[in-house]
């Protein structure tokens, strides 16, 4: 499977920057989740003045709640990239098969929180692998990649089909 796997070698510009990249996305999503994540909460503040207090029962719920619904709405899209991905030119894409979609578009992100909550000196494993994959990018067998590079490519080959095709 892996001799199937876009090379740096070969094609750096797929490549170029990643991890950099990378980590000005994940710093555009964790300011557009603690957003999200405001506007719930203080809707849960209003709504528990107007339910005597029951609302308030949620509120350990929202930021997981907002992580989880972010992560649906733009991975699960048919952009494969959160909002922070769009704007640094990433895309996830599984290493073979069909596009991320549904569980499996949230497989990648619940890895990776795990990953940083439990022992985040693990994201420095990036740094050593041939294409940038972090751990939980090997666990769930998806790699990141520049988005209009691959676009280029998945153009040339007649639409996406996944590396193994």
């Amino acid at each position: 499977m892996s001799a199937n796997l876009p090379d740096p070698r070969t094609s750096p510009e797929l490549f170029d920057g990643l991890l950099t990249r990378r980590v000005m996305a994940y710093l555009v999503d964790l300011v557009i989740i603690s957003a999200i994540s405001l506007i719930f909460l203080m809707l849960t503040l209003v709504a528990g003045f107007l339910t005597l207090g029951l609302a308030w029962i949620s509120l350990p719920f929202i930021v997981p709640v907002a992580v989880f619904l972010y992560y649906v709405v733009t991975l699960g899209s048919s952009r494969r990239a959160t909002y922070g991905m769009q704007i640094c030119d990433l895309v996830l894409t599984p290493v073979s098969g069909p596009p991320l979609e549904g569980w499996k578009a949230l497989l990648h992100p619940f890895v990776f929180w795990v990953t940083i909550w439990i022992f985040w000196p693990l994201l420095l494993v990036g740094l050593f692998t041939q294409r940038r994959q972090l751990v939980h990018d090997m666990i769930t067998s998806t790699l990141m990649l520049r988005r209009s590079p691959m676009e280029r490519h998945w153009a040339s080959r007649g639409g996406f089909q996944g590396f193994d095709a």
